[in-house]
């Protein structure tokens, strides 16, 4: 995660227009000196949301939802902190300084970069709606079913067939001419616009923003493949973009379930007939870095519909196995040959195609039986020779898979999926032997492994996700643990530090926590606390039994510093007898932590 300066988070602290902010989302009425809407985070009839004037909070007098712009825009967008920050700089063109260390170093703004893109995207849409050439992209449109509500939901332009009409109407948008070249609107070299004779689908971040497009040929004649990417740009990372993702973000967070599928079209038809938790990889290309994308959305269940050809299934296979090797479970959904989900959909309609999702769908088409289709295809399963060589194939993959539970399972299935025991395919063995392994990151907790610091950090972590709702867990938090009980100093700090700021019930706020960091060293290890996902649906039950990991280590530690002062051979028989009377009372009272929300 980047690591702000503190003047520039200041600067965007000052900068921040709450209502501005909200106002986009939740329909605010003037009323005296506030502002009140109905509350985005619960249902409501009657307005209990409010935002004062020159406050920096917003406050749900319903639900007791409370917190400052980053809150808002974690909760109800599902965005990351650093996610958060980015996108409100952008938004109050703010340029933030990154800093490591102690060494500042300027972050080049992109918002030029992003108002040219957005630009255009709007001017191809008008050009598709209001140019005879448009009206021919119209038709083959239409005929693919897309309506006008389709077009204008998502944005869908046409780039003309013309240069010189898209290099005039970049001139008159005032898009520079380099900046047009670094975000792919022109060819590299000379004045060539990158797309032309193309119907235009915006690409956006997870935050909305356009970044790229892809564009589609109507005419086989025309020049170029049928689907034309952006080229990797300062902001179009092809590997890092799942499209679709800006409108699916949330359900996928609250479901915990995706949908992937490979085109544009698929996954925009899919999000507009109610199945909003879709995302399109570009192409059948999907990496890692997408994977941890949904991951930390913390995705459990995956449904690939991928094209029924070759490529489609090599990449199941390839995008499956990524998703299994982290423990999601994944599902590859029946599609007739030759049919795409978009063609399917308008075939079958969405109550027919909501039920591949349903248990009984589901139940045959997991990816261990897919596995078994794939390797075996033209394969003569009756031949023992060939069923055993697909059987060890299988088996194989599974077992560079990281979880050890996952592997032994799976290998137990797959010998019922293919009527072979167990022992065979080599459950028992595979049960003695994990596949355990640690990541090298860049991050300071790779600097060495100490179980103290972590479990004190998971502690600050649940603290900092704490919603104003939930203050009655930071009230727990107070009551069992002091700044006595941390082992680490910067993790004492950081829990001094926030309930110096928990004052009158009110809970610290993010921002306002993080600006308030002096010490590059305490902004660096703020962020390595942030960036790690938690349950948030299980954050009581988490919180509880870090208390108790605490408490409990505290408790051993007290008897084992006893033990070992008595055994140091320094202590008089009178000093040693007090210990031990000491050390037995302590092993007899262990610790009980008051987890009562009185």
């Amino acid at each position: 995660m980047n690591i702000y300066s503190k003047k520039s988070l200041d600067e965007l602290k000052n900068r921040i227009d709450l209502i501005e902010v909200i106002s986009p989302i939740v329909d605010l009425k003037k009323v005296g000196a506030s502002y009140k809407g109905l509350c985005p985070f619960h249902d409501e009839s009657t307005p209990s949301f409010i935002v004062r004037i020159g406050d920096s909070h917003y406050h749900c007098f319903g639900c007791g939802a409370h917190g400052d712009a980053i809150a808002f825009l974690r909760e109800y967008q599902k965005w990351s902190f650093q996610e958060a920050v980015e996108s409100l700089a952008d938004k109050f063109s703010i340029t933030l300084e990154l800093e490591e260390g102690s060494n500042l170093t300027r972050q080049k703004s992109t918002t030029h970069l992003k108002e040219s893109l957005e630009k255009m995207a709007k001017w191809y849409h008008y050009y598709l709606l209001h140019s005879d050439e448009g009206h021919e992209a119209l038709k083959y449109l239409y005929a693919r079913g897309i309506d006008l509500d389709f077009i204008r939901l998502f944005g869908v332009g046409y780039a003309p067939k013309s240069f010189d009409l898209s290099i005039r109407a970049m001139k008159e948008l005032s898009i520079n001419m380099e900046s047009a070249k670094e975000v792919g609107l022109l060819q590299a070299s000379g004045m060539r616009p990158f797309f032309s004779e193309r119907v235009m689908f915006p690409i956006q971040d997870k935050r909305g923003i356009v970044i790229g497009y892809s564009g589609r040929k109507i005419r086989e004649e025309s020049f170029g493949p049928k689907y034309l990417n952006t080229k990797e740009t300062t902001l179009f990372k092809k590997a890092k973009v799942l499209f679709g993702l800006h409108y699916s973000r949330k359900r996928i967070a609250k479901e915990q379930r995706v949908l992937i599928v490979e085109g544009q079209i698929d996954a925009l038809r899919l999000i507009q007939e109610g199945f909003n938790f879709t995302v399109a990889s570009q192409g059948t290309a999907f990496g890692e870095e997408q994977v941890r994308e949904m991951t930390q959305l913390g995705v459990t269940q995956v449904y690939l519909a991928l094209d029924a050809d070759k490529a489609g299934q090599d990449a199941c296979f390839k995008i499956g196995n990524m998703f299994q090797k982290e423990g999601v479970e994944v599902f590859a959904l029946p599609l007739p040959n030759e049919m795409d989900p978009d063609e399917l959909l308008r075939e079958i309609g969405p109550e027919e195609f909501a039920k591949l999702f349903s248990p009984d769908t589901l139940r045959g088409n997991d990816y261990l039986h897919f596995l078994v289709k794939y390797f075996s295809k033209g394969i003569d399963m009756n031949s023992p020779s060939k069923k055993n060589h697909v059987i060890q194939n299988i088996a194989l993959v599974i077992r560079k898979w990281d979880h050890p539970l996952m592997v032994h399972e799976s290998l137990r299935k797959l010998a019922q999926i293919t009527s072979v025991p167990e022992k065979l395919i080599g459950v028992e063995k595979n049960a003695s032997a994990p596949n355990i392994h640690i990541k090298k990151s860049g991050s300071i907790s790779s600097l060495a492994i100490d179980p103290d610091r972590l479990l004190e950090m998971d502690l600050l972590r649940l603290l900092f996700l704490i919603t104003q709702e939930q203050k009655e867990l930071a009230l727990i938090v107070q009551k069992n643990l002091a700044p006595k009980d941390f082992t680490t100093p910067i993790c004492k700090r950081f829990f001094i530090h926030y309930f110096e700021q928990f004052e009158e019930g009110v809970l610290p706020e993010l921002f306002s926590l993080l600006s308030s960091l002096n010490n590059p060293e305490e902004r660096l290890f703020f962020s390595e606390i942030i960036q790690k996902k938690v349950n948030e649906e299980k954050i009581e039950e988490i919180l509880f039994e870090t208390i108790k990991k605490i408490t409990e280590r505290n408790w051993m530690n007290e008897r084992e510093e006893i033990r070992q002062k008595i055994q140091s051979g320094r202590l008089s028989e009178d000093e040693i007898l007090i210990l031990a009377k000491k050390f037995d009372d302590i092993r007899k009272s262990p610790p009980t932590p008051n987890f009562s929300k009185v």
